[in-house]
């Protein structure tokens, strides 16, 4: 049988396991899911008339809920990237990932299938958090179907690129504990953006910790799809930022994963 369709059905074989799996676990995802979205309300209801003059213009709740959602959007998918490492660093020291070494499956389906499985949840955690933020009165009034599809195409990429991170931390991970724990500043880091404050609102000397790491680049372009807000050259460093960490993410996740055991 040619490889790449050996390739192909391999991969959807692991997706499927990683899905049931999801299905039959719900908790660590719906764990993950409870940060943003008590962030969310929290900020908007209970710090955002304050949070709302760190934008300027006498922007007001509705104003700063719209200036949210991104963040919280990208935070969302910081966190989901969490249970990936959890789960593959599980499958590694349960001993799955080494029965699957010895039976005849192409070896990189492995990964694939909780790569495209992490993916697809971050997506479905994303369209969960964002009902939320229309549910209290979240609305992109002047976006196009064209700011929507780049929108979307934005956030599968971080997903894709956090994802593949969040993998080599769960390879790399003795436990589960340890791989929550060296994936973390997925979830971190997004509170060190532009997400709750503009960056030009920071101290000067955090200002270029803010603007310079990649959750800040995507946030930025994923207001201005939405919102309409001018993103300068945030978009190109957004693209930049997923391409690179995709790429360095996958040949650290390849080169552990071929690793012999000891």
């Amino acid at each position: 049988m040619n490889s790449l369709p050996l390739a192909a059905r391999d991969a959807s074989t692991m997706l499927r396991r990683n899905l049931l799996h999801a299905r039959r676990y719900p908790s660590l995802t719906l764990n993950l899911l409870f940060t943003p979205v008590m962030l969310l309300l929290l900020f908007v209801y209970i710090f955002g008339d304050v949070m709302s003059a760190g934008i300027g213009g006498g922007a007001g709740r509705s104003e700063y809920l719209a200036y949210l959602v991104p963040g919280i959007l990208m935070l969302t998918i910081g966190g989901t990237t969490i249970g990936s490492a959890v789960s593959v660093s599980m499958d590694m020291n349960e001993g799955v990932i080494a029965r699957f070494r010895t039976m005849a499956i192409h070896r990189g389906s492995v990964l694939i299938g909780h790569v495209v499985g992490s993916v697809l949840q971050c997506v479905l955690s994303v369209v969960v958090v964002g009902a939320v933020a229309v549910a209290i009165g979240f609305r992109s009034v002047d976006a196009t179907v064209l700011d929507w599809v780049l929108a979307v195409g934005l956030l599968t990429l971080v997903s894709l690129a956090l994802t593949w991170i969040a993998v080599g931390m769960g390879l790399s991970s003795p436990n589960a504990e340890a791989a929550s724990n060296n994936a973390m500043p997925l979830m971190v880091l997004p509170l060190l953006s532009s997400a709750f404050v503009p960056v030009d609102a920071m101290p000067g000397w955090f200002r270029p910790i803010a603007e310079y790491q990649p959750f800040t680049p995507a946030i930025e372009t994923l207001r201005g799809l939405l919102l309409g807000t001018e993103t300068g050259h945030n978009a190109w460093l957004a693209v930049v930022w997923c391409l690179a960490l995709a790429v360095l993410g996958y040949v650290w996740s390849r080169s552990l994963f071929e690793r012999e055991p000891k």
